[in-house]
């Protein structure tokens, strides 16, 4: 009988109190109950608006089908026809501006909880299963993929499925790119990246960590080895930073170190091989996913109070509205309509009357208002005069952004890029240069996980029609 609640089921989740001082996962989980009552919340429409939604293409109406039939295997056999990382977009992906902004069901209340689904069927596999993916027959073709990110281990699940020998070549000595060092531990679990990397493995996909391509071996020389296309995904590794006085000084961050020492390197630990702020004041200055992540993270390693920083409104944050939520149930401070216009420091952390450079000891900021629309329709932050003021803080994480790393570019020639430093590609993710295809934030900048898998999944088809002719 189909459930018409306006609502859909709450997610499980641990009490903002406990979580806020552990990196376990801050969602339990739908159980099958929860999920068999969410699944009667689907119409199944004949048009299935949600699947546009999705830059995936999962079949969404067929596998909330099975659930409701208690197939729950069939169902994640569904979605992995065409998502190569299940269990992360689950967690991860913005559904709500993706195919539940499509669900008709949100015309009148909220959506189906597509997103809550895909976790629960893609965890439900993972506890019940032991049945391991089988290598497609080899075609005769190799492929290398630069990056172990979304994108690259998309790009190389879709390709190894129709029978190329494929190599994804890491720079870090794990795989996963953003999802292990980027995304913490109480969000995405790194054991479920592992299975989904091992699970690829077991395609018959090679992975090789440690190995920076334009140093350890350049894309010219990837073809010289046999390779017949290459296709990068090397992210958006180079962080942004303001160009304001007193980002050099000791205690100032960018969110990729500060979340790379702590997701990849364990600086958590009691006994970490990295060091890491532990304690203090922190202000983490920015407004989308990856400052929430930060914020969050900090805290969790002991700050006394941890601030977000950010130049316009709550209704301009670009994080996610749940991100935020569990922020803010977690005690994080918001001081909105602010911005950084000094970091200041001290050389010697216990004598603060020395005035030279060195350590964080505050962070002057000015407060803002919001005057007329930018060319993205957001309102533009103004300064008000004579507003400013100094945040005691002892500790600077700056998550204003990130781009392209510029070694792929600069190693490669007939390489093509943008002002921003992005790869250039056509409709189909092919380069200026033959043979090679690049897709994800190496061609955007930074965005979301889930259009990292699209248009590595656009380029596994390329590359397949290009090695086909």
């Amino acid at each position: 009988m189909p459930n018409m609640s306006l609502v859909k089921n709450p997610m499980p989740s641990q009490d903002p109190l406990v979580r806020a001082h552990n990196f376990h996962e801050v969602a339990i989980g739908y159980t099958e109950e929860i999920a068999l009552d969410e699944a009667q919340r689907c119409l199944h429409c004949k048009n299935m608006p949600c699947v546009s939604g999705c830059p995936v293409n999962v079949h969404i109406p067929e596998f909330i089908e099975k659930i409701k039939e208690g197939d729950f295997e069939g169902a994640y056999q569904v979605i992995h026809e065409t998502s190569s990382l299940p269990a992360v977009c689950g967690r991860v992906c913005p559904q709500e501006t993706q195919c539940e902004s499509k669900c008709v069901r949100g015309i009148k209340g909220e959506p189906v909880g597509i997103g809550r689904l895909e976790r629960f069927v893609a965890d439900w596999h993972r506890d019940h299963s032991d049945q391991k993916p089988v290598p497609a027959p080899f075609n005769g073709h190799k492929v290398a993929i630069v990056g172990s990110g979304p994108s690259g281990l998309t790009c190389a699940g879709d390709l190894a499925k129709l029978g190329y020998k494929v190599t994804v070549f890491e720079a870090l000595h794990t795989a996963g790119g953003v999802l292990v060092y980027g995304i913490p531990e109480f969000r995405l679990p790194k054991a479920i990246v592992q299975q989904e990397v091992d699970n690829l493995v077991a395609m018959g996909v090679d992975v090789e960590t440690n190995v920076v391509i334009g140093k350890t071996l350049t894309v010219d020389e990837l073809f010289e080895q046999g390779y017949e296309a290459v296709y990068v995904g090397s992210g958006a590794g180079l962080p942004n930073f303001m160009g304001i006085p007193g980002e050099s000084l000791k205690g100032v961050y960018s969110a990729n170190e500060f979340l790379t020492r702590s997701n990849l390197m364990k600086a958590y630990e009691d006994d970490p091989v990295t060091p890491i702020m532990k304690g203090g004041n922190v202000a983490v200055v920015g407004g989308g996913n990856v400052a929430m992540d930060a914020a969050r993270t900090a805290l969790r390693l002991g700050a006394d109070n941890v601030y977000i920083v950010y130049r316009r409104s709550e209704e301009e944050l670009p994080a996610r509205r749940e991100e935020v939520e569990h922020a803010k149930e977690e005690g994080i401070i918001f001081k909105l309509l602010n911005n950084p216009v000094e970091i200041l420091g001290y050389n010697n952390p216990d004598d603060r009357r020395d005035p030279k450079n060195g350590f964080v000891t505050g962070m002057k900021c000015i407060r803002m208002e919001l005057g007329e629309p930018d060319e993205r329709g957001r309102r533009r932050p103004i300064p008000v005069e004579g507003s400013e003021f100094v945040l005691d803080v002892d500790t600077v994480v700056m998550a204003i952004g990130t781009s392209p790393n510029p070694l792929i570019k600069n190693t490669t020639a007939g390489l093509d890029v943008n002002s921003h430093g992005g790869i250039i590609v056509d409709d189909n993710g092919a380069t200026s240069k033959e043979g090679v295809y690049a897709g994800g934030d190496a061609v955007t900048g930074a965005a979301t996980v889930i259009s990292a898998m699209g248009a590595g999944k656009l380029a596994a088809k390329s590359i397949h029609e290009y090695l086909s002719k």
